[in-house]
């Protein structure tokens, strides 16, 4: 990389680097607060992985990310995203799941006690108490999820008393649970999902819907250890008001971040897509600006990264501006979901035999993996041949919410599938065999509602690879890096730096690559501008 002689084509407070929703979150609380900033996109529009586009004539639906629940309710309301256009309905019901044995299990809705008495009294006398223990704990996880981690440091008592006042914080909220709650609190963190929702449930079908959100972009078996935070990962969003609750953005995810766009327009931001970053310019050990894939120098105070770790350090940085042990450590950082997204234009709606005809079963997520062994066998398959032979599939069909998405009478439906292997074993690569596992995954949805397969009238395909190269999703992996305990909290990136700020004077992290994590949150966003800001009042 050089540094580039370009023309300089501006000069401000912050320049931030990739317009996905986090960087746009970020900047617009950096204008609200006066700073000049500028965001620059690779792509050719803002949004990241949060967008909408037409994959099929008249069809348009959401490429990548799907679903709205972690979207922070107090970043809807800073940056008014309502009056900025965005809209979102709640789903009438969380899950739907066919089972092996004909019948279905469909929760949430206010219906999820007598859906689950179809399979055990027991487990729905349980299910309440279950569902108080989980909120609690994701109370507390929402209370810290607008928080700066408290950081590790090596610097002297100046650097280090913020840091303590932060811990002795933490340690307040944590004081609040019971001795119960703490030890549920370990064993969501230490253990699986898998072990949790077996310590409470007995009926397959029910641990398989609620132990799904424990292999969400998590390429791992059900059981393994840090399964059961993913699970909780999850659950602590909230939706118009109701907390753990899925809904859909009117206009899919790029309404959202469409509405973020806007925001920071008003508020002054300047943003130029079609604008890839190929350097961290660095000068005396501080973070000065970048420069442009075409040549232009950008200077600012402070340079904000909204992309994938790796990508910020091991491709945007010359390597002798940062200490060797960092970059060994960034080289080790895990990432990778396992994830393989499609989308299909549908001439008709799905028709399932568990649950023939339409319904409010299908605005649900409709979840075909009917038990936990199955998710493990999965991921055991996916592991061995490089895609799981019995797929594990959620889809939604956002146009029964939302009929801007198809023309009348059709539908768009998105699949979001599971376990199949970042980087294919044996040589194989994603460009040889995308269409060959589309054809699983449709053929897997078929199974359960005949005459799906003959009603795909397009479809759009992005393997971990395609999620790689078009998002910068590193190992097609949705979270920007795995939510495992030593990936998270102050140690994400890694010990150290989990307080939004890099190894350089003036560079800052605001991605899904810290915390708490990924989903369309807007935390990290907003998390290091509050960093940036109080480095300024220093």
């Amino acid at each position: 990389m050089q540094g580039g002689t370009g023309l300089r084509a501006a000069d401000g407070d912050a320049v931030i680097i990739g317009g996905g929703h986090n960087g746009l979150v970020c900047a617009a609380y950096l204008a609200r607060a006066g700073r000049k900033v500028t965001v620059l996109e690779r792509r050719g529009v803002t949004g990241g992985a949060a967008v909408t586009e037409e994959f099929h004539p008249g069809f348009r639906n959401s490429v990548a990310s799907y679903t709205v629940s972690l979207l922070n309710p107090r970043v809807i309301a800073d940056l008014e995203l309502h009056r900025h256009g965005l809209r979102i309905v709640n789903r009438p019901f969380a899950n739907f799941l066919p089972t092996d044995d004909g019948r279905y299990l469909l929760t949430g809705g206010g219906g999820s006690i007598a859906e689950v008495t179809k399979f055990s009294e027991k487990d729905a006398a349980a299910l309440p108490a279950y569902e108080a223990q989980l909120e609690t704990i994701a109370d507390l996880l929402r209370d810290l999820v607008l928080e700066i981690p408290p950081n590790l440091t090596d610097g002297g008592w100046r650097d280090a008393i913020p840091e303590l006042i932060g811990a002795a914080r933490l340690g307040n909220r944590l004081r609040r649970l019971t001795m119960d709650e703490r030890r549920v609190l370990l064993e969501l963190f230490a253990t699986s999902a898998g072990e949790f929702l077996d310590g409470w449930f007995e009926s397959a079908p029910l641990k398989a819907v609620l132990g799904f959100d424990g292999i969400v972009g998590n390429y791992a078996s059900p059981y393994a250890a840090g399964s059961a935070y993913v699970l909780l990962h999850h659950v602590f969003g909230e939706v118009n008001g109701v907390k753990g609750a899925w809904g859909h953005a009117i206009g899919g995810m790029g309404a959202i971040t469409q509405a973020m766009t806007r925001a920071c327009e008003a508020l002054g931001v300047t943003i130029r897509t079609d604008c890839e970053v190929a350097e961290v310019l660095v000068e005396r050990g501080r973070a000065t600006g970048v420069v442009t894939a075409a040549g232009d120098t950008i200077r600012a105070g402070h340079v904000v990264s909204n992309v994938h770790p790796r990508i910020l350090y091991e491709r945007l940085i010359e390597p002798h501006h940062l200490a060797a042990d960092f970059l060994a450590r960034i080289g080790r950082y895990k990432s990778g979901s396992g994830t393989f997204r499609m989308n299909v234009a549908l001439s008709e709606l799905p028709s399932f035999t568990c649950k023939p005809g339409p319904g409010a079963h299908l605005s649900a997520g409709i979840v075909l993996a009917p038990s936990l062994d199955y998710m493990e066998q999965a991921w055991i398959d996916a592991r061995r041949t490089g895609w799981s032979r019995a797929p594990i599939v959620e889809m939604l069909i956002p146009s029964t919410l939302d009929d801007s998405l198809a023309p009348p009478g059709q539908h768009v439906a998105s699949l979001f599938c599971q376990h199949v292997a970042p980087e294919l074993p044996n040589g194989m690569h994603w460009d040889d065999h995308r269409d060959t596992v589309a054809d699983l995954m449709i053929a897997t949805v078929d199974k359960a509602a005949p005459g799906f397969a003959a009603s795909v009238i397009g479809r759009q395909i992005k393997s971990p690879l395609d999620l790689e190269r078009d998002f910068g999703l590193i190992g097609g992996d949705i979270f920007h890096g795995k939510l495992t305990l030593d990936q998270l909290f102050s140690a994400r990136p890694m010990l150290g730096h989990g307080n939004y700020r890099g190894p350089l004077r003036g560079l800052f992290m605001c991605g899904a690559g810290t915390h708490p994590g990924g989903g369309v949150t807007g935390a990290p966003g907003h998390n290091a501008a509050r960093a940036i800001l109080a480095d300024g009042r220093r």
